[in-house]
């Protein structure tokens, strides 16, 4: 039994060192693409925008310093990484993945679309409910030279920019084991530095855009959050598991009508957004970038936006044993 897991384990990781060793070997340096003739000129503009960004990041936000996201791979692929999310029949509590570094997370990420698939058939047929995303960005937490990969073009220039702050202030600030904690701190950074970047080069028209977005997220993510509610007391009621398996799906059916209507009174597309069907597994994976958001907003505040006080609090947050970070942000 060991020695199965060991292999199974051993054949995870030579995946994840091969799929990281390509996206290296894969860099080049951004002033070089942007200098090369054969580079299209759309590429080459965006790529200026991500270095004006990056020096944007350090000079106003505080942020890392270092040789991340100064070249670029092309990888010629939609994503760069698929991550695979789990939770229980009955529970929202999502499944964890142990690593050496990252510590324990609620995703197991995979280089092949089809590699992650299987691991995900394999969670179903134990019980589990799923789902598989698609992810065009991570940080290494500094480890490696993080490039800007090709699947980041995809998005238009307010999000480009937003995860590169994202990306950058995992590199300032990681909790290991706390997921909740470090997407949600990496998210506040975000939202803080978009809005004062693109009134810095005066982009109204790109930051209305941005609040619109920004507006969208709060109303699915208070949908979300009360579904999650309703669903928890469902789940720790004594009632015969057909009965719960009834009403859980009759609440996650009325879910998914609210985002439909909420989304499309917005004027957002919610068929793209509903493709894939909810389940216990990709409800939890909603909340992982904002389940802590407006507890770091408060504490923005409290700093009166001074982004180095907001920073020395997180760190001290960050110091407190799980429990009492728990506590704390809970009071905010």
């Amino acid at each position: 039994m060991l020695i199965a897991y060991l292999t199974l384990s051993g054949c995870y990781y030579m995946q994840a060192a091969s799929g990281q060793l390509e996206v290296l070997r894969k860099r080049e340096a951004i002033a070089d693409v942007i200098g090369d003739p054969q580079t299209p000129p759309e590429l080459a503009e965006r790529l200026r925008l991500v270095q004006e960004a990056r020096e944007y990041s350090i000079a106003e936000l505080g942020l890392p310093d270092n040789k991340s996201y100064q070249t670029y791979s092309d990888l010629q692929r939609d994503y760069v990484v698929w991550n695979v999310f789990a939770a229980p029949e009955f529970s929202l509590k999502p499944k964890t993945w142990c690593y050496p570094v990252a510590g324990c997370v609620s995703y197991r990420g995979y280089f092949k679309e089809g590699a992650a698939t299987q691991q995900a058939q394999k969670l179903e047929d134990d019980g589990y409910d799923i789902h598989v995303g698609g992810v065009s960005a991570y940080s290494t937490l500094g480890k490696f030279n993080d490039p800007v990969l090709s699947t980041m073009m995809r998005w238009d220039d307010v999000q480009l920019v937003s995860v590169l702050f994202h990306e950058l202030a995992h590199q300032l600030l990681y909790v290991k084991g706390d997921s909740g904690f470090n997407e949600s701190f990496a998210t506040a950074v975000e939202e803080f530095g978009i809005e004062r970047f693109l009134q810095s080069k005066t982009m109204s028209e790109s930051f209305a855009i941005y609040e619109e977005g920004k507006e969208v997220r709060r109303e699915v993510t208070q949908l979300i959050a009360v579904a999650q509610s309703d669903l928890k007391v469902l789940y720790e009621q004594d009632i015969e598991d057909d009965d719960k398996r009834r009403l859980k799906q009759h609440r996650i059916d009325q879910l998914t009508s609210e985002l439909r209507e909420t989304l499309e009174a917005m004027g957002r597309d919610a068929s793209s957004w509903l493709q894939k069907p909810l389940n216990n597994a990709r409800i939890s994976s909603q909340t992982l970038y904002e389940g802590r958001l407006p507890e770091f907003r408060v504490m923005l505040e409290r700093c009166e936006d001074d982004i180095e006080c907001f920073y020395a609090e997180a760190r001290r947050v960050a110091k407190l044993k799980k429990p009492e970070r728990d506590e704390y942000l809970d009071r905010l």
